[in-house]
């Protein structure tokens, strides 16, 4: 009897990628690794981050005078003392105004700055390190320099003086009408500068070739800078407009603190700088933390509608 001849066993080829099975399981070894990897990251995230924050919360239900004093479990009657104070409202409606103002000016002419050096205008090496020289210095240095030119004998009120404008002279600091802008001019001189430098790094994405089309077809600058670059940058312009947003919100109690201190009155007051007062110099550690959360909450809400309005549609 003739038995029949066997076919060779079909040997997989050394370039053949594994069947699904045996990508599946690669593919969940490779996954198991990245969560290891990334597992002290998460740690650090929980401990330093998440703690913190979570014991905001905690800390805006008790009634502790100090971090250490003992305390008792209050609810929200910290919310309730916050909401029917009138320095509250008005520390909300000034950090509003100054958001409103502050962050689409500086948003809009850091662009506007960023596409110019993009643009790679004469001596643009040197008006990059002019435009960060203000990021480089700190908030001390940055409000003495305001508060030589703004002081009653400051640089501001002898210009005005000298060109016969005296009826315009003020205690720019020290008076209820200017103090506030003067915070927020502060702010935008400090950061437009630096987000114009965030612009220009990110439009050299922006192929050349892009923007002298536009060109050939009758755009002039303006129609090229907001058709078409702030178009293809548009999500990058969503995250700096959000992170300049939360910048703006949670650390204006410096500006105040060293140049106003709130005054005259409560004219500069903001919540963050409330927080400060409360806390530190009031030693009122539930009312601090309730304002906290007020200010936390503000800051997600108002981050999810930047990041909304301004997300990238390509």
């Amino acid at each position: 009897m003739t038995s029949l001849p066997t076919s060779p066993a079909v040997l997989p080829s050394p370039g053949a990628r594994p069947g699904g099975g045996a990508r599946a399981r690669l593919h969940s070894r490779r996954r198991n690794a990245a969560a290891l990897y990334a597992l002290p990251a998460f740690a650090w995230f929980v401990i330093f981050l998440v703690g913190p924050l979570a014991s905001v919360f905690v800390m805006s239900m008790q009634n502790g005078t100090t971090l250490i004093a003992k305390s008792e479990f209050v609810g929200l009657r910290n919310f309730e003392r916050v909401f029917a104070d009138p320095l509250f409202w008005k520390a909300m409606s000034n950090t509003a105004l100054q958001l409103v103002i502050v962050v689409p000016i500086m948003v809009v002419l850091g662009f506007m700055l960023g596409y110019y050096l993009f643009l790679k205008p004469p001596f643009a090496g040197a008006l990059r390190i002019i435009f960060f020289t203000s990021s480089l210095l700190s908030a001390s240095t940055k409000a003495m320099i305001f508060y030589s030119l703004l002081s009653p004998n400051g640089l501001v009120n002898q210009l005005l003086s000298a060109v016969g404008l005296d009826a315009l002279t003020t205690s720019w600091l020290a008076n209820s009408a200017t103090a506030l802008p003067v915070i927020m001019i502060v702010d935008l001189w400090a950061g437009i500068g630096f987000l114009a430098i965030l612009f220009s790094a990110q439009l050299t994405s922006v192929s050349g070739d892009i923007i002298e089309a536009s060109r050939i077809d009758g755009c002039g600058h303006w129609r090229s800078m907001w058709h078409v670059a702030f178009g293809m940058v548009q999500g990058f312009v969503g995250v700096i407009a959000m992170l300049q947003f939360l910048w703006t919100l949670f650390l204006s109690a410096t500006n105040v603190l060293l140049l106003t201190k709130g005054g005259p009155g409560t004219s500069s007051q903001t919540l963050s700088f409330l927080i400060y007062t409360k806390a530190f110099e009031q030693s009122d550690i539930g009312y601090s933390q309730a304002v906290g959360v007020v200010l936390f909450v503000t800051g997600i809400l108002g981050a999810i509608l930047i990041r909304s309005v301004l997300r990238s549609r390509t």
